[in-house]
């Protein structure tokens, strides 16, 4: 039986130009910061700085996550442009990228859309009298199981398309997160910062819980934990992957199908 605690968000200070950050990292004596603020875009953040167990660092300015690229525009879109991105993966469904539009200009980079997901639902609409943390951990059980080929190929695509790069669907949280910590992994990243990471989604619940009552003004959500991303719900999943494979890296190796020489372009790709 799934046991799970509600975790409380993670906590956020205001940083200058109104930045998230938490905490403020330092690289080499430069200040720098995670969130990345847009205004239509919630989520959009660095991967960099996170330490791997050999003493190496992912690179600051190399790999993002984030919500749906499809709100881009105006400054934002300016903004965006500004971070030399080459590489955006979009791990929505089709129809939802029919629906919401994908990327301006997607020409302009390697783009691939690598719907991971394979069997839909509304989070809107999930029973409020369910254990929330045990039903996404079951959600993503089967992303895992599921989307094992669009898995692999956007780690390939990370591992050897032009950079930086950025990966993301709806909200930058389940399927994004995913497959966050699943390259983490790959990279010698650490369980308690990759479940740190996914846990910083909190500081966008409010936000992107706003986005959809402004985009359903004829229905009621459910579901009172709709935005939510407490690290329980990835250390069940992760878990999870221990359990059936030893490892959440002998699942990527066994049932993914991550090749050597796939982790070691990653590695040198983005770690410094």
């Amino acid at each position: 039986m799934c046991l799970a605690d509600a975790a409380e968000p993670v906590r956020g200070v205001r940083a200058r130009r109104g930045w998230w950050i938490r905490p403020p990292w330092k690289i080499i004596g430069v200040m720098t910061t995670r969130h990345i603020e847009f205004e239509r875009l919630h989520n959009f953040r660095d991967l960099g700085g996170y330490r791997t167990a050999d003493g190496a660092a992912v690179a600051w300015g190399a790999l993002y996550r984030a919500d749906s690229l499809g709100k881009l525009g105006g400054a934002d879109w300016d903004r965006f442009l500004g971070l030399g991105i080459r590489t955006v993966i979009d791990l929505r469904y089709p129809w939802e990228i029919e629906a919401k539009g994908r990327i301006p200009e997607p020409e302009r980079f390697t783009y691939a859309n690598l719907s991971i997901e394979h069997r839909p639902y509304d989070q809107a609409e999930i029973d409020p009298d369910l254990d929330p943390w045990c039903f996404l951990a079951d959600r993503f059980a089967e992303v895992a199981e599921d989307g094992v080929a669009e898995i692999r190929a956007a780690i390939e695509l990370l591992a050897e398309g032009p950079g930086p790069a950025v990966f993301h669907c709806t909200s930058g949280k389940d399927r994004t997160g995913l497959i966050a910590a699943l390259v983490l992994t790959l990279l010698g990243v650490d369980e308690e910062q990759i479940l740190a990471d996914f846990a910083l989604t909190e500081l966008a619940t409010a936000r992107l819980t706003a986005d959809w009552h402004a985009a359903h003004p004829g229905r009621t959500m459910r579901w009172p934990a709709y935005g939510r991303a407490p690290a329980e719900v990835l250390r069940l999943t992760l878990a999870d992957l221990a359990t059936r494979y030893g490892s959440v890296s002998g699942y990527l190796t066994e049932q993914v199908g991550i090749t050597p020489g796939t982790t070691a372009r990653l590695r040198a790709r983005l770690l410094t």
